[in-house]
Protein backbone atom coordinates (compact mmCIF):
# COMPACT_ATOMS: atom_id res chain seq x y z
CA UNK A 1 0.00 0.00 0.00
CA UNK A 2 1.22 3.38 -0.48
CA UNK A 3 1.78 6.56 1.52
CA UNK A 4 -1.79 8.07 0.82
CA UNK A 5 -3.83 4.39 0.55
CA UNK A 6 -2.41 4.13 4.32
CA UNK A 7 -3.29 7.41 5.43
CA UNK A 8 -6.36 7.28 4.08
CA UNK A 9 -7.29 4.06 5.48
CA UNK A 10 -6.34 5.86 8.44
CA UNK A 11 -8.67 8.72 7.88
CA UNK A 12 -11.77 5.81 6.85
CA UNK A 13 -10.98 4.36 10.20
CA UNK A 14 -11.52 7.40 12.06
CA UNK A 15 -14.66 7.75 10.46
CA UNK A 16 -16.11 4.69 11.31
CA UNK A 17 -15.26 4.84 14.72
CA UNK A 18 -13.17 1.76 14.27
CA UNK A 19 -9.97 1.42 16.47
CA UNK A 20 -8.80 -1.86 15.29
CA UNK A 21 -8.52 -1.34 11.64
CA UNK A 22 -6.72 1.80 12.81
CA UNK A 23 -4.29 0.12 14.81
CA UNK A 24 -3.64 -2.27 12.35
CA UNK A 25 -1.99 0.49 9.92
CA UNK A 26 0.51 1.75 13.03
CA UNK A 27 4.19 0.82 13.66
CA UNK A 28 4.41 -0.79 17.16
CA UNK A 29 6.73 1.88 17.61
CA UNK A 30 4.76 4.72 16.05
CA UNK A 31 5.79 8.41 17.50
CA UNK A 32 3.37 10.84 18.14
CA UNK A 33 3.05 13.84 19.22
CA UNK A 34 0.96 17.45 19.27
CA UNK A 35 -1.20 19.55 21.45
CA UNK A 36 -2.18 17.10 24.24
CA UNK A 37 1.26 15.76 24.71
CA UNK A 38 3.56 12.72 23.27
CA UNK A 39 2.54 8.95 23.23
CA UNK A 40 5.36 6.17 22.05
CA UNK A 41 3.26 2.60 20.51
CA UNK A 42 0.30 1.54 18.62
CA UNK A 43 -1.15 0.17 21.50
CA UNK A 44 -1.02 3.84 23.39
CA UNK A 45 -2.35 5.86 20.54
CA UNK A 46 -4.87 3.77 19.87
CA UNK A 47 -6.12 4.13 23.45
CA UNK A 48 -5.71 8.11 23.28
CA UNK A 49 -7.74 7.83 20.60
CA UNK A 50 -10.65 6.25 21.93
CA UNK A 51 -11.65 9.46 23.53
CA UNK A 52 -11.42 11.64 20.43
CA UNK A 53 -13.16 9.04 18.04
CA UNK A 54 -15.83 9.10 20.88
CA UNK A 55 -16.61 12.93 20.40
CA UNK A 56 -15.99 12.91 16.58
CA UNK A 57 -19.13 13.33 14.09
CA UNK A 58 -17.22 13.80 10.71
CA UNK A 59 -13.71 14.22 9.90
CA UNK A 60 -13.24 16.18 6.39
CA UNK A 61 -10.32 16.61 4.69
CA UNK A 62 -9.98 20.15 3.34
CA UNK A 63 -6.40 19.61 1.29
CA UNK A 64 -3.96 17.19 1.29
CA UNK A 65 0.09 17.47 0.25
CA UNK A 66 2.16 14.12 -0.16
CA UNK A 67 5.98 14.17 -0.43
CA UNK A 68 7.01 10.87 -0.65
CA UNK A 69 6.30 8.51 2.15
CA UNK A 70 5.12 12.04 4.26
CA UNK A 71 1.55 12.93 3.88
CA UNK A 72 0.34 16.13 5.38
CA UNK A 73 -3.44 16.88 5.84
CA UNK A 74 -5.65 19.74 6.67
CA UNK A 75 -8.66 18.55 8.11
CA UNK A 76 -12.10 19.82 9.58
CA UNK A 77 -13.16 17.93 13.14
CA UNK A 78 -16.74 18.04 13.73
CA UNK A 79 -17.16 17.22 17.40
CA UNK A 80 -19.88 17.01 19.56
CA UNK A 81 -18.83 19.62 21.92
CA UNK A 82 -19.68 22.24 19.72
CA UNK A 83 -21.09 23.22 16.38
CA UNK A 84 -18.07 24.91 14.88
CA UNK A 85 -15.28 22.52 13.30
CA UNK A 86 -11.99 22.03 14.79
CA UNK A 87 -9.69 22.93 12.39
CA UNK A 88 -6.69 20.32 12.31
CA UNK A 89 -3.31 19.45 10.90
CA UNK A 90 -1.36 16.26 10.56
CA UNK A 91 1.54 14.95 9.32
CA UNK A 92 1.99 11.28 8.91
CA UNK A 93 4.96 9.50 8.05
CA UNK A 94 4.56 5.57 6.36
CA UNK A 95 7.29 3.29 6.11
CA UNK A 96 6.65 -0.16 4.35
CA UNK A 97 3.18 0.41 4.65
CA UNK A 98 2.69 1.56 8.54
CA UNK A 99 2.37 4.75 9.81
CA UNK A 100 5.61 5.25 12.02
CA UNK A 101 5.28 8.89 13.14
CA UNK A 102 2.49 11.76 13.89
CA UNK A 103 3.10 14.97 14.04
CA UNK A 104 -0.90 16.88 15.02
CA UNK A 105 -1.42 20.30 15.43
CA UNK A 106 -4.81 21.89 16.42
CA UNK A 107 -6.39 24.27 19.18
CA UNK A 108 -7.71 22.29 21.60
CA UNK A 109 -9.80 23.72 23.77
CA UNK A 110 -12.75 23.68 21.90
CA UNK A 111 -12.58 19.51 22.64
CA UNK A 112 -11.29 20.08 26.17
CA UNK A 113 -13.53 19.32 29.06
CA UNK A 114 -15.34 22.07 30.71
CA UNK A 115 -12.79 24.44 32.87
CA UNK A 116 -9.56 22.58 31.68
CA UNK A 117 -6.46 24.39 30.37
CA UNK A 118 -4.14 23.15 28.28
CA UNK A 119 -0.56 24.27 30.31
CA UNK A 120 0.00 27.16 28.16
CA UNK A 121 -3.10 28.71 28.70
CA UNK A 122 -2.98 27.90 32.52
CA UNK A 123 1.00 29.82 32.91
CA UNK A 124 -0.85 32.95 31.21
CA UNK A 125 -4.25 34.16 32.43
Amino acid sequence: MNAVSVVDAYFSAWRANDPDRLEQLLAKDVSVKGPLGRIEGAKAYRQALAWLFGITRDLVIVKQWVDGPDVLNWFDLHHTNGAEPMPAVNWLRVEEGLITRVSVAFDPRPILPAGAQTAKDSDHP
